[in-house]
């Protein structure tokens, strides 16, 4: 590959976004979901997973059944992509925001179902 190609394929990768979005952490046992939005999914859900191999997570209820059903209990979800705009001012930040309330919607805060 030549230099040009190289710098070429470089400064493209820098200037893509990462993916980012609406994603779930499930309990395939109970049903219960944590979900979030992230600017970055792939770091949010290593995090995450990061935290819960560790001990460290800070939503309990999650924590605890971690704990008790082990990892091959949980499957980390993507549920709705934001693709990138060709608009040099969209406002990313709101439409996740827009589409985590629209998910909560379907499973809120304090249901059954929910982790938060």
């Amino acid at each position: 590959m030549d230099r040009a190609t190289r710098k070429a394929l470089t400064q493209r990768y820098k200037l893509t976004l990462p993916p980012m979005g609406i994603f779930a952490i499930r309990n395939t046992i109970t049903g219960r979901m944590l979900i979030d939005q992230s600017a970055n999914l792939t770091g949010a859900m290593n995090r995450h997973l990061t935290e819960l191999k560790l001990g460290t997570h800070r939503n309990q209820a999650l924590m605890d059944d971690w704990r008790a059903l082990g990892e091959a209990s949980f499957t980390f979800d993507t549920l709705q992509r934001i693709d990138e705009r060709p608009e040099p001012d969209f406002d990313y930040k709101a439409e996740m925001a827009r589409l985590l309330e629209a998910w909560r919607i379907r499973i809120p805060p304090g249901s059954a179902l929910s982790y938060v």
